[in-house]
């Protein structure tokens, strides 16, 4: 890295005070955090804003600039609890470094994205701003949740509208442009009860539930084998189901939680039609049994060819010195709030994703040194800095 100070201690300084401040979900509460990144990012020179989805869920907007295109920059800063503090090496709430890497509760999902997003937001302050347009660094609530409070309120209330969304995953600086939609359906089943030592009296809504899941796993499980997309794959999992009051009792209510990921062509409209289609074809009373949406956003894929994606691609290569690494994510992101609006979307940042909900979470140094010059190289080919300034590699 030439013609600039290492940017790694800035971002380390940064990194440490995300750290600190505790966000893990539950319940995510991001008030204090939230306080400390206006703070920041006033003083840098943003118009800066506190824009609440709930108690405790508080979201950072600070932009800068004007007019078209809108580059948006956007990092959820909430993480998972730390889990046994046994397994943990050093503090979680405490940046500790060993070698190359440094360790604490999400550094890799995703507070090393947000320390390095704010490198960015200070560079581009230094350097006059934005040459063209406006650049929003939003850094939101509610996304372990998969909520509908962080970056989703946001663009329902129209407090951010991107053309361009650059979302700060842990990605080990790969680009990830498509990923899987999402849908959680709940399925019911009722019966009556009666005294376990004559079961034969009731109706048992656990059995009922095991038999319908069962078909509904078996059938569209076959189904999805023909449905992928390269590395991407449809699937379905059954990861909740709860029943009954006591052993000696016959169930007469049981509730099930699929979750099902789509293709980026998959839409979960349809989606949920089928497991409602294949619910009613499992063969039990009419009544007895029902599917309940809970949630559900469509996946996204936006081309390689596009203006963000074509700069971000080109900066890897010129820092890294190799071509961009194309990846798809196992999970989903806040991305998938903007999958039905004709815009462009990816999530690049550094950490690896498997990292991110494990203990002694951790990412490299050389990993954060290169995610500051590809996001200043990229941001320098989208927007272009208003006055003339050193890049950092």
């Amino acid at each position: 890295m030439t013609g600039m100070p290492d940017p790694v201690p800035d971002v380390l300084d940064w990194l440490r005070a995300l750290v600190a401040i505790p966000t893990a979900y539950p319940p995510g509460d991001t008030s204090a955090m939230a306080a400390y990144l206006q703070k920041e990012l006033s003083a840098m020179g943003y118009a800066t804003g506190i824009h609440s989805g709930g108690p405790g869920l508080d979201n950072v907007v600070a932009r800068l600039g004007s007019g078209s295109p809108s580059l948006v920059f956007n990092v959820h800063v909430d993480t998972v609890d730390a889990g046994d503090l046994t397994l943990w090496d050093s503090p979680p709430y405490e940046l500790t470094q060993r070698g190359d890497r440094v360790y604490g509760l999400g550094v890799a999902n995703c507070k090393g994205s947000g320390a390095v997003q704010l490198w960015l937001a200070r560079e581009i302050a230094r350097r006059g701003g934005p040459a063209k347009g406006e650049v929003v660094f939003t850094f939101v609530a509610d996304e372990e949740s998969l909520g509908d409070k962080g970056t989703k309120y946001l663009a329902d209330s129209g407090v951010i509208q991107p053309d361009m969304l650059f979302l700060g995953a842990p990605t080990d600086n790969s680009v990830t442009n498509a990923e899987r939609g999402v849908l959680w359906v709940e399925l019911e089943a009722t019966g009556s009860p009666a005294h376990a030592g004559q079961p034969e009296d009731g109706d048992n809504a656990i059995m009922r539930m095991l038999r319908v899941a069962g078909h509904v796993d078996r059938e569209l499980s076959r189904r999805l084998e023909e449905r992928s997309a390269g590395e991407m794959r449809s699937t379905v999992n059954l990861g909740l189901i709860h029943g009954g009051r006591n052993a000696n009792v016959v169930p007469s209510h049981c509730s099930a939680q699929l979750d099902r990921r789509l293709l980026p062509e998959e839409s979960v409209e349809d989606a949920f039609a089928e497991i409602c289609d294949l619910v009613a074809g499992a063969g039990e009373p009419e009544g007895t049994i029902q599917a309940r949406f809970l949630l559900g956003t469509n996946g996204f894929c936006s081309s390689v060819d596009g203006p963000m994606i074509s700069a971000l691609a080109a900066a890897i290569e010129q820092v890294s010195g190799a071509g961009a690494e194309f990846t798809s994510g196992i999970g989903v992101s806040d991305g998938r709030h903007f999958a039905d609006r004709d815009i462009e979307i990816v999530n690049f940042g550094p950490g690896v994703g498997s990292e991110g909900h494990a203990s002694n979470e951790s990412v490299s140094l050389d990993a954060l040194r290169q995610s500051v010059a590809i996001l200043d190289r990229t941001f320098d080919s989208l927007l272009g800095y208003a006055s003339d300034g050193v890049s950092v590699g």
